[in-house]
């Protein structure tokens, strides 16, 4: 087995991803949760965390000059747990090009969409009003490009006649919690690697929609 993967998860909410990494965790699985920070300290994710015995810390972004002040914050409070990954689980902050340049190769968020479709927010409400037929959610390396980053696996979810944006979005979050495990173990297990050639799974470049998994 790999050797243990450190991580640290970036919240603001709920934590349902936060959640769906906890339970993930498991003897054969090298990745290892070491600490989840968060910049809102009603955050839910943080009782979830705690109750986990996972260690917890606020940094209130609002407490900073701006910016850039909190990402330096914010890089020194990861850094002291010296994590080999960061994974960002609704984490509702635009981060610095300097922040993400420091975690290259090592920062995983998920998107709740195909990307490139759908970046940025409101996504189910404009797959719907876009006629889509299929939505879904895409675990991608982050970049200095908004939600632009090479993607490592994304899993379709089907559009039903009558969907509204309530029912599109739990399928979508129960996909979320299937595959965002899934490719932090692989990166955990050493199989999931950003290169300059984009994302790489068992030595293999994978396509610009990453490892598709489809109902």
């Amino acid at each position: 087995m790999p050797d243990p993967c450190d991580v640290v998860v970036l919240i603001s909410g709920s934590g349902s991803n936060l959640q769906a990494l906890i339970d993930s965790q498991a003897p054969d699985n090298p990745a290892r949760i070491r600490a989840v920070i968060s910049n809102r300290a009603d955050a839910y994710g943080l009782q979830r965390a705690a109750a986990a015995g996972i260690a917890t810390q606020v940094l209130d972004h609002k407490a900073f000059s701006g910016r850039e002040a909190f990402d330096a914050a914010l890089t020194e409070a990861i850094d002291g747990y010296r994590p080999q990954l960061v994974v960002l689980a609704g984490f509702m902050r635009i981060l610095t090009a300097g922040f993400v340049r420091h975690y290259r190769g090592r920062l995983l968020n998920i998107h709740p969409s195909l990307l490139p479709r759908h970046k940025g927010l409101d996504t189910h409400r404009r797959a719907l009003e876009g006629g889509d037929p299929e939505h879904g959610c895409s675990v991608h390396f982050v970049t200095e490009e908004l939600d632009g980053g090479p993607v490592a696996v994304q899993a379709v979810v089907p559009v039903h006649a009558g969907d509204d944006v309530t029912s599109l979005s739990q399928r979508v979050h129960a996909a979320e919690h299937r595959i965002y495990p899934l490719a932090v173990r692989w990166f955990a297990e050493g199989r999931l690697r950003l290169t300059d050639g984009g994302a790489m799974l068992d030595g293999q470049r994978l396509p610009d929609t990453g490892f598709l998994i489809r109902p």
